[in-house]
């Protein structure tokens, strides 16, 4: 029983002593809303299935990265969508427009004609702009 518990001893003192230091609380990286070129979509939807869309935005310079996308429902069939991204710091990204495309599945649970919004940029105004789209559900 002694050399187990010299054992853990050793092993604790082990993992104190070569822990990661986390002394910086500064974020090197930050989120940002990735704007949407095109996205596809089949005729229609059928009611109760599930659909992948395949969807194709800009990525603005090489320290920028995909993350997912944020679905919200501010109506029923209303779905805006936003394609998230992470912004490293750094001194060294190379800036050059890169299209990129990724999925996200879809499962239709109402009846109704659905509008798809996605964000694809701002006008000269500073007003965002979307792409719509509008896909109706067979039964």
């Amino acid at each position: 029983m002694k050399k187990v518990i010299l054992a853990l001893c050793c092993a604790l003192a082990i993992l104190s002593i070569s822990s990661c230091s986390l002394d910086s609380d500064e974020q090197n990286f930050q989120f940002t809303v990735l704007e949407v070129v095109s996205a596809d979509f089949p005729e229609s939807f059928d009611h109760n299935g599930i659909h992948e869309i395949e969807v194709t935005f800009t990525r603005p310079n090489d320290c920028t990265f995909f993350e997912g996308f944020e679905v919200t429902s501010p109506e029923t069939t209303t779905r805006i969508v936003s394609t998230i991204g992470t912004i490293l710091e750094s001194d060294s990204c190379n800036d050059s427009l890169e299209e990129v495309s990724a999925t996200f599945r879809f499962r239709v649970d109402y009846t109704d004609t659905y509008l798809f919004r996605f964000y694809s940029g701002t006008d000269e105004a500073g007003n965002a702009t979307y792409l719509e789209y509008e896909v109706p559900v067979m039964q």
